[in-house]
């Protein structure tokens, strides 16, 4: 079997790589440092292709410049996706609208669910619409839309984001702001410098979970809940999985023992805050694997704050990379959550298992 790897790898330096094609009106590299924050790792990218290469011949697609070329004449039975775009809101829907195109089978959700998750606006419109909770929100699609935070109906704090970033991108301490000139002076700076929607939504007092998800369908299932554990941030950090929390205070020198899994907390808020992450990525369309973020509102109830269909899956532990770190709680090494997902996906597409059924089990 003959297996693509689609992916993006982080540039060494911070120059934009110019076989990329960039939308219209795209920040550069230079107007934002953590342009490339969701882009991975060689580290990653060699692990994912490593545990693939149990499963066939793998075939490495680095998601840029002539990338549709290069997939068409690859000649691959399965792609297995976790490239996600430089800009625009479609940037994760590229590469599986491409295979689409080319009828190459390929991981993970489809150009419509990717879009609409990016989207956080989107997201929570259609999780409003399903009665899932999250936070009520404002959308500042433009410099005009600013006054709305002004409204006699709108209350703060509130929590200010980029519509259609990941990986904490964007999201700083400042973005929590506690009166309307704080609002309007921050949505105006994410406007300009992200050139996208922001969200500004009801800031959820309570503490963060993330819930890894696996399958598809009714056989969907919940990972153990990981809980943030915000106390373990600097002093007089805010307790957010922000920017700097991810990337700057959490060093491989000095990292964070940030997050708790299985959750030290009732039985009955894990069953609960699973099933809402459940519930959501169920809602959204997410295929083969999803990762969905919750916090607790000032009454407990588990609101959903956002949906990644392509969850980090950084291999090293001591980079608290959140669904590796759920799927070894619950059992599954690193190889087997990489092989099951793949496989996973094949019985989705085909009805056919892809590995044997030993290490199948181990991954399910």
């Amino acid at each position: 079997m003959r297996i693509g790897l689609a992916y993006n790898q982080r540039p060494s330096t911070g120059r934009i790589n110019r076989d990329i094609a960039l939308p219209p009106n795209s920040p550069s590299a230079a107007d934002a440092s953590d342009a490339y924050v969701e882009w991975d790792e060689p580290e990653t990218i060699a692990a994912v292709a490593r545990a693939l290469g149990h499963l066939g011949d793998v075939v490495l697609l680095e998601a840029i410049g002539d990338f549709a070329e290069r997939l068409a004449t690859a000649q691959v039975d399965l792609l297995f996706n976790i490239a996600e775009g430089f800009a625009g809101p479609s940037r994760e829907a590229h590469v599986p609208a491409i295979a689409e195109f080319l009828g190459v089978p390929y991981t993970a959700s489809d150009p419509l669910t990717l879009t609409l998750a990016l989207h956080k606006g989107r997201t929570k419109e259609i999780l409003a619409h399903r009665g899932i909770p999250t936070a009520p929100f404002i959308l500042i699609e433009t410099p005009d839309d600013v006054a709305r935070l002004r409204g006699a109906n709108v209350s703060y704090p509130r929590f200010l984001k980029p519509a259609w970033e990941g990986s904490s991108k964007g999201i700083a301490e400042a973005n929590l702001v506690t009166d309307v000139d704080a609002a309007v002076t921050r949505a105006t700076y994410l406007l300009d410098t992200y050139a996208q929607p922001v969200v500004a939504e009801a800031y959820l007092p309570g503490e963060e979970f993330t819930v890894a998800v696996l399958g598809n369908g009714p056989d969907m299932r919940a990972l153990p809940v990981i809980r943030y554990r915000f106390e373990t941030l600097p002093d007089g950090a805010l307790p957010i999985m922000g920017y700097e929390a991810k990337w700057v205070w959490d060093r491989r020198d000095e990292p964070l023992d940030v997050l708790e899994c299985p959750a030290d907390v009732p039985p009955v808020l894990a069953r609960r805050v699973q099933e809402t992450a459940l519930a959501a990525a169920r809602a959204l369309g997410c295929r083969d694997w999803a990762r969905i973020d919750l916090r607790l509102d000032a009454d407990g109830v588990p609101n959903v704050v956002e949906i990644n269909p392509l969850p980090g899956i950084i291999p090293n532990p001591a980079d608290n990379s959140c669904f590796p770190r759920a799927a070894a709680a619950a059992g599954i090494s690193y190889d087997e959550l990489i092989r099951g997902v793949a496989d996973i996906a094949w019985r989705r597409i085909s009805g056919r298992e892809l590995m044997p059924r030993a290490v199948a089990e181990a991954s399910a």
